[in-house]
């Protein structure tokens, strides 16, 4: 009892609740002045703006090609199923399947032991007609000789020479029966009817085979010259005629499905006669020599064809270009690497350069990556800058627009903010 009593006194007891009034009166004083003084250090002084990172590139003039696009479709020039044209045992094949042959290049042989035995018949035939023939050739020019003598009468000789002239007759059919005998003799070698790549072989020797199967004995496609197939916008149609009429030769380059690898490259053949009111598109014909083989029959290609050259363009990358609802902007570093808002004039495009027909100037470096965080006249630091490009410009700011457009712009690289009047 009298050890309970103590323990509550102590904790009542005035002294211990100074103590510990003291004690958090410290660590409060302690603590609060060093987060702040740390706080202090971390933050920024007082008027600082941090530059915003950009890739840029200058313009430069160029020499710019001009080429339309389009999706094709290669087509050979001549495709042939090969058929046997008789009927008979298909003893022998001679080719590999994919290989490149040759025009008349032997491609089968049917069993000809039939059709040697038919061309004999007919020469026989034609042999035994021809000694008759002879005799009453003989015949004839001896009845002659009697009629002028007046041995004989008139209707006798006229019997002869009716009889020779039936001769004559037999024989012409009897030379036409052998010529069709060795026709067929000559269709049991198959060759081909033209030079080409050949597919897989669909009849194996030892079958009888029927004169024209449908299914034929292979397929032989030409891929050398081989055609692409391609349309382009009814628009695009008097960038392609201009040139044609002119007496020029429009080049043309199939790329892969990726339109990253050029696979060949050819020449503008024909343009169709009439466009495709449902597509309001046209079709063209391209020719490629196809040397390496590589367009294959039916393959999708993307295609590029040149039409134009635009010589000494000052040229700047599309990704450079803003839109906003005063039309195409583009943003330029200044050589004190401050950032100015300049309305373009866009001329041609070409691939990933575009034309600036006025609103930059040569060597001026255009901002291509970073566009979301600009505003005119912030500051700007120069990242990743590709060759010839270094943190300042190397020659003088080009002229401004009278007026940023104030619309949110979206470019390649992403979606920026409005920028201010430069």
């Amino acid at each position: 009892m009298v050890e309970r009593l103590s323990t509550r006194s102590f904790v009542r007891s005035p002294l211990l609740w100074i103590v510990t009034a003291a004690l958090v009166a410290l660590a409060v004083w302690w603590f609060i002045p060093s987060a702040s003084t740390t706080t202090a250090k971390k933050g920024p002084p007082a008027g600082f703006v941090p530059s915003v990172p950009v890739k840029v590139e200058a313009a430069r003039v160029q020499d710019l090609d001009i080429y339309l696009r389009g999706l094709g479709t290669v087509t050979a020039f001549n495709t042939v199923t090969v058929r046997s044209r008789v009927q008979g045992e298909l003893i022998e094949v001679l080719f590999k399947e994919g290989e490149q042959v040759k025009e008349d290049q032997l491609l089968a042989r049917i069993d000809p032991r039939s059709f040697e035995v038919a061309l004999e018949q007919a020469l026989g035939q034609q042999q035994q007609n021809e000694s008759q023939y002879q005799n009453a050739k003989r015949d004839l020019q001896r009845y002659q000789t009697l009629r002028k003598q007046d041995s004989i009468a008139p209707q006798m000789l006229d019997t002869q020479l009716a009889l020779v002239s039936k001769f004559e007759g037999q024989l012409k059919s009897d030379q036409a029966a052998v010529n069709s005998a060795r026709l067929q003799l000559e269709y049991t070698r198959i060759t081909a009817p033209i030079a080409g790549r050949l597919g897989l072989r669909r009849v194996d020797a030892g079958n009888l085979i029927n004169a024209n199967d449908p299914l034929g004995l292979v397929v032989i496609t030409q891929t050398q010259p081989i055609a692409v197939l391609f349309t382009l916008a009814e628009n695009d149609l008097p960038a392609v005629r201009a040139p044609l009429l002119a007496g020029q030769t429009l080049t043309v380059q199939a790329y892969d499905r990726s339109d990253q690898v050029q696979l060949a490259q050819g020449e503008l053949m024909t343009i169709d006669n009439q466009i495709d009111v449902t597509t309001g598109t046209v079709k063209l014909k391209a020719r490629f020599t196809n040397e390496a083989d590589a367009l294959f029959p039916n393959q999708f290609v993307n295609v590029r064809m040149k039409v134009n050259t635009v010589k000494d363009a000052l040229t700047i990358p599309s990704g450079a270009l803003q839109q906003g609802n005063q039309g195409a902007f583009v943003y330029v570093i200044l050589p004190d690497d401050t950032v100015a808002v300049r309305a373009v004039k866009i001329g041609a495009r070409s691939g990933d350069r575009v034309a600036i027909l006025d609103g930059v100037q040569v060597a001026e470096r255009v901002v291509l990556e970073g566009t979301d965080r600009l505003r005119a006249g912030a500051k700007a630091r120069v990242i990743g800058s590709p060759e010839g490009v270094g943190s300042r410009s190397p020659g003088a700011g080009g002229r401004s627009s009278a007026g940023a457009p104030n619309a949110q712009p979206a470019s390649q690289q992403g979606t920026t903010a409005a920028p201010a009047r430069p």
